[in-house]
């Protein structure tokens, strides 16, 4: 059997872009995508921290260091600039894998910089 598991995460990064006449897709910096393990052309989910909004495109490779978050297609409607988003992906997972999976999260501060990252997320307390 096989679970989907979260795979990668980066945390509250901000729009930089929202493209509405461009093919679709989200433009990451390279290398948050490389710190994540999200490929190009790979499906994740955008989650709007601001509006709620929550949508499902494909990640594309912006310049490398340009600290770019562009929605694009489509989706420029789910998300303006300056918005905190959650961009999230996913995989399937074995049994064997689930037990010994930890996915890849990176925490993003003002202008898309890294904060820190972990393999982890912390405990919900109450």
């Amino acid at each position: 059997m096989y679970t989907i598991m979260l795979k990668a995460k980066l945390h509250m990064a901000r729009v930089t872009h929202a493209v509405l006449n461009y093919e679709g897709s989200c433009a990451i910096d390279g290398e948050l995508l490389d710190m994540a393990g999200i490929r190009e052309n790979e499906q994740i989910q955008i989650y709007n921290v601001e509006g709620g909004q929550r949508f499902t495109t494909y990640a594309i490779r912006a310049e490398e260091g340009s600290k770019i978050i562009s929605v694009n297609g489509a989706a420029a409607h789910q998300a303006n600039v300056g918005d905190r988003v959650i961009i999230c992906s996913y995989a399937h997972y074995d049994d064997r894998e689930v037990e010994h999976h930890q996915p890849a999260l990176v925490y993003l501060q003002e202008g898309n910089d890294v904060s820190h990252t972990s393999h982890a997320i912390p405990v919900q307390l109450a």
